[in-house]
């Protein structure tokens, strides 16, 4: 049992710098989920914000949860992209001809979603210090936000898993990003949900990006959760299984 653990962990650390290797070759992909987020909260922020009626007086702290949410979104839709490389090329098949680990193929990918997206997340954070974010937000808030953020992006990308192993182009690989990304348009993320049409609010508050949003939002002004935080949690976790067990079995069946 030692001995599988052990492989196991050196089998997944190795498919984790592959993984992160091709990250660091492909400069679109540093472009597409760290420069265009920090694009689009610089033009809410600086010529849309004026305009908008948020009830606060710092727009980038209302704005900035639903920019890394947006940067998260994006992210995840490079890995379908490098997961329908590798299946199209026959990298697993080779590597399944090896002595390792199977299920380090697909948790190479998702470890390194994980951590590309944590360092855009860092990197949005940090410019939007410079356009003025503040939080008096305690280390346990702080966590909360982090660990929300580590959930979401597990459950996106293991739909993202299911996208590159089930389509049949590269564009079909990517695609399933896009309504994700559009998500938190339709949410509390750039305006109020109350100055929206009596139907587009209704499907506002009852998607999940709304009540992440809330919760992060919340935590980063140190202001009561409430139940925002649970249905946060909910979601994420909701999602997460149910597209961890699909993939898998998806997994399985292709390779």
């Amino acid at each position: 049992m030692e001995e599988a653990k052990k492989h196991f962990f050196s089998d997944l650390s190795v498919m984790l710098g592959r993984s992160m290797r091709h990250i660091s070759r492909s400069m679109d992909t540093i472009v597409t989920v760290t420069i265009m987020p920090i694009a689009m909260m610089l033009l809410f922020v600086y010529v849309f914000g004026g305009a908008i009626q948020t009830g606060t007086d710092n727009y980038v702290n209302y704005l900035l949860p639903g920019i890394l949410l947006i940067a998260i979104a994006s992210g995840i839709s490079y890995t379908a992209f490098r997961l329908f490389t590798d299946v199209q090329r026959g990298i697993f098949e080779r590597f399944h001809s090896m002595p390792i680990s199977r299920s380090t193929l697909l948790w190479g990918h998702v470890l390194t979603s994980l951590v590309s997206n944590a360092i855009s997340v860092i990197v949005i954070i940090l410019v939007g210090l410079i356009m003025g974010f503040r939080s008096p937000a305690g280390i346990l808030s702080w966590l909360a936000v982090a660990g929300i953020l580590a959930l979401f992006t597990l459950a996106l990308t293991w739909v993202a898993a299911i996208a590159g192993l089930t389509a049949k182009t590269v564009d079909g690989a990517s695609a399933f990003s896009y309504p994700i990304i559009f998500l938190p348009f339709i949410s509390s993320a750039f305006v109020p949900t109350e100055s929206m049409p009596s139907v587009v609010r209704a499907f506002a508050e009852n998607q999940p990006v709304t009540s992440i949003v809330e919760a992060i939002r919340a935590l980063l002004s140190d202001q009561p959760v409430g139940n925002d935080i649970w249905v946060a949690l909910a979601w994420c976790v909701g999602i997460l299984l149910v597209a961890y067990f699909f993939a898998m079995w998806v997994y399985k069946k292709r390779v």
